[in-house]
Formats: C-alpha cells, structure tokens, sequence
C-alpha cells in the first residue's frame, strides 16, 4: 500500500517539530530581566559608588561583554586591568577622571592602537547610563590598578552645565556658512528661471 504524499510530508513536519522540542528543552533556560536603573544618593560615599559602578559594569552598562579585566592574549577591545594606573598617561593633558570620562562620553575620540573605534557612548541609547552613573562606573575604573578619588560632586569637560567650547571665529574676509548662505544662490536662480518660463 502507497502512503500519500500529503501524509508523509505531515509525518515530517511532526518529527521535525518533535525533535526540535526535545532539543529546546535540552538547553538551558535563563530568564533575563531587564536591567534596573543604579539607586544612587546624594550622601553616597567613593566607596559605595564602586560598589555601584562594578554593578553597572556588569549589568545595564554591559561593559563586560566586550571588555576583559586581567586578560591578554586576542581580546575583542582592549583589557581594564590596571586602567586605574594608566588612565592618567594615555592622553597627554588629560588626568585620570578626564580620560575615563571621554572613553565612556566620547570613546572615538581616543582609541587604544591595535582595536576598532567601536565603542558607542554609554550616556546615549542602547545604556543610556546617568551621569551619576557613569561616575560610579569611573569610580569602579580607578579601582583597578589605582585609587578611587571620584564622588558625585565631580565635574569633568562631559558634566551637566559645563560650557560648551566657544565656536571659532571665521578668518577674516572669508565668507561663513549660513542657511542664508547656502540657500540665497539657489532662490535666485530658480526664480530667475520661474522669470524667464513667464516670459515666454
């Protein structure tokens, strides 16, 4: 007797699917939770912002998902251990707060020799990190390999109201580039060209 075809193929649309189910129950499940936001307090000590910013490292940050700490060898970006020894020396000018502030707010601006430009800023979406807790993270940093100095009355060049550079001034006698500017030739022209249609 010849089994038909549309059974056969229900036969392995059910096997298939019963294989798979066994195999996914094979697996480990792990539930994860959306990451909560760091409790940070007005009164909190150096201390207790490390304690966070280890916290935030792990968690929300996701920092350790790219970063290693006491790892050598080929590493995805670079490795935090001794960053909080180093930090200081990496960019001539910057002290050790300064820098780390730039890698977390603007990690492009310097990027270690031998890794890709990367890493995205963390105050900004997908961690949109807090100010105060990208210091508890800073704080965290200077733990390793250094002294942490930070508290939440810190203020660097990335702090709320710290001024933005003033904007240079153009070169004497050079035109400066305005909408106005730019859209003026483009007006005259096609109304010049809207002129001569009517003329015609």
């Amino acid at each position: 007797m010849r089994i038909p075809h549309i059974f056969r193929i229900g036969a392995l649309v059910l096997g298939t699917t019963v294989f798979y189910g066994y195999v996914g129950q094979m697996v480990p499940q792990k539930e994860v939770q959306p990451p909560e936001d760091a409790a940070l307090g007005p009164e909190m000590t150096t201390a207790e912002m490390v304690k966070v910013g280890r916290q935030i490292m792990e968690g929300k940050g996701l920092c350790l998902t790219c970063h290693t700490i006491g790892k050598t060898g080929a590493l995805r970006f670079p490795d935090l251990g001794g960053i909080g020894a180093r930090a200081s020396s990496r960019v001539e000018g910057l002290s050790d707060v300064e820098y780390l502030a730039q890698s977390l707010y603007e990690p492009t601006a310097f990027v270690v020799p031998g890794f890709p430009p990367a890493m995205p800023p963390v105050n900004q979406p997908p961690f949109s990190l807090t100010d105060q807790e990208i210091l508890s993270v800073i704080a965290s940093l200077q733990t390793l390999g250094g002294t942490p100095t930070v508290t939440l009355q810190t203020t660097h060049k990335y702090s709320p109201g710290t001024a933005a550079p003033a904007p240079e001034a153009p070169a004497k006698g050079a035109t400066q580039l305005t909408p106005d500017t730019i859209l003026q030739p483009l007006v005259s022209h096609q109304a010049a060209r809207l002129d001569g249609a009517v003329a015609r």
